[in-house]
């Protein structure tokens, strides 16, 4: 565009696009990325010089809970607002999170109701995942449905848990509708049975301090669910997606699956990646308590060998935040057995520079492969086509990283509202400075400057069949 005008300009960056690595210029119109390349001719209402900087796309998070209320009734301790900061401050400009349903619920007042607190709340661009725990009262045959058709093409279905699990005749019901509306289905997969077993038998035992929360998470649960969930797939013919993976077997499982053609994605966080089970031996280990449970060092291997040959596509937060009060990991008291202590950690701020760390700085897979995770893969997987890449006519949601930026974790240094960050400790290289949200900065040399309620909803597209 010769003496074009833009909105913005970033200028001598270092970026990221699915062509190639290299230093150009960005100029954005209307919230999207009008032209890419060296030297930009024209001018700016605002230029952002980026020199020794990477400009990479927003991070995309497909896996936050945020202003929900749990199937045991507790409300995490985030808003949309103070989630989709934190977020921002981490480097991601789309989340997507979860329209959570109890039974006796209709999914469209559901849908309507999380949507009116994003509408609120989020600053930056948002879409739902629908928790479905109750088919009956037309909820499979016509709710459903009728929001696929809307654009909300993502389901979460549970394996366990009282209130939300589905039995195995249900969860080929929504296989169906989803195979034939055109939507992805997602697991959390762990054997309900296994589940209980144990539990009964370590409480029996005396065992309920927080550490025998692993224990009474089997890896077979994990294992044997994500089996079945694969060969569910590969019945029906839907798409699924596997939620935080976190053991060897269930990589290897995957990774079979999708060489027989079924039609199976799956994502891990950093929480597997970054912590093992030792973790819950800690002082006050309630804050690293999640579900799965971590794993070993072995199971990190194969979880980043995954990652590494394309069998694991997506790293995301799984941020389920609750506070170390009776808000929320003690609501139950402080001394409550680990089967009334809410599961779940912060992870929407922390997720990309941990992996910028290990990916990047560290050399573990590099820059590109890091920009795919954490980006263009969750965007592409729930067909968010105007997501997750730095290219002509996308929207121009724009993280801009110092590479060699240092901090070390402190016990209480994340902008959401939960009080605690887990990887307090931790030495991170690489930061984002500066994010964009569809043209809009929303942090500024680390200083917050979106507005509540700036975010807007995502249809989403039919997701593409998952590439064995």
């Amino acid at each position: 565009m010769r003496n074009a005008i833009y909105d913005v300009i970033i200028r001598n960056g270092t970026s990221v696009t699915p062509q190639a690595t290299a230093k150009t210029d960005i100029g954005i119109v209307s919230g999207k990325i009008a032209e890419i390349g060296p030297n930009l001719a024209g001018s700016a209402k605002t230029e952002i010089d980026a020199t020794g900087h990477l400009v990479l796309p927003g991070g995309v998070d497909t896996h936050c809970h945020i202003e929900q209320i749990s199937g045991a009734g507790l409300m995490n301790a985030d808003t949309f607002e103070t989630a989709t900061r934190s977020a921002a401050y981490g480097g991601t400009t789309t989340v997507v999170s979860f329209a959570a349903q109890h039974p006796g619920h209709k999914m469209r007042q559901v849908v309507a109701d999380y949507s009116a607190l994003a509408r609120k709340g989020a600053v930056i661009d948002h879409a739902f995942h629908m928790i479905v725990s109750d088919t009956g009262s037309g909820n499979l045959t016509e709710d459903i449905p009728a929001l696929i058709a809307q654009g909300h093409r993502s389901i979460k279905i549970f394996t366990t848990y009282d209130k939300v699990r589905q039995d195995d005749k249900s969860i080929l019901d929504i296989l169906d509708v989803a195979k034939r509306d055109g939507a992805l289905v997602c697991f959390h997969a762990e054997n309900d049975g296994l589940i209980r077993n144990m539990t009964e038998k370590l409480l029996a035992a005396g065992k309920t301090a927080p550490k025998y929360h692993a224990a009474s998470h089997p890896r077979a649960a994990e294992i044997e669910a994500i089996d079945r969930m694969c060969r569910f797939a590969a019945f029906s013919g839907a798409g699924i997606m596997i939620f935080h993976v976190s053991t060897r077997e269930g990589v290897q499982i995957i990774r079979d699956a999708r060489t027989n053609g079924v039609n199976v994605q799956a994502e891990t966080c950093p929480h597997y990646l970054f912590m093992t089970v030792d973790i819950l031996e800690r002082e006050n280990p309630a804050r690293f308590m999640c579900s799965p449970p971590q794993r070993t060092k072995d199971d990190q291997h194969a979880l980043w060998e995954g990652l590494a040959d394309g069998t694991i596509q997506l790293v995301t937060s799984d941020h389920a935040p609750y506070r170390m009060d009776e808000t929320g990991k003690f609501a139950h008291g402080q001394d409550a057995p680990f089967n009334k202590i809410a599961n779940g950690m912060p992870g929407l701020e922390t997720r990309l520079p941990l992996m910028f760390n290990a990916m990047v700085s560290e050399g573990r897979l590099g820059l590109r492969a890091f920009v795919e995770v954490t980006a263009t893969a969750p965007a592409r997987a729930f067909g968010l086509t105007q997501k997750g890449q730095i290219a002509k006519g996308f929207d121009a949601d724009i993280t801009i990283w110092h590479p060699e930026r240092e901090t070390i974790y402190a016990a209480n240094d994340l902008h959401d509202n939960v009080g605690y960050n887990p990887f307090v400790g931790t030495k991170i290289k690489g930061l984002p400075v500066t994010v964009l949200s569809r043209g809009q900065v929303v942090l500024q040399d680390r200083k917050f400057n979106g507005t509540a309620g700036s975010g807007q909803w995502l249809k989403m597209a039919i997701p593409p069949a998952s590439a064995p």
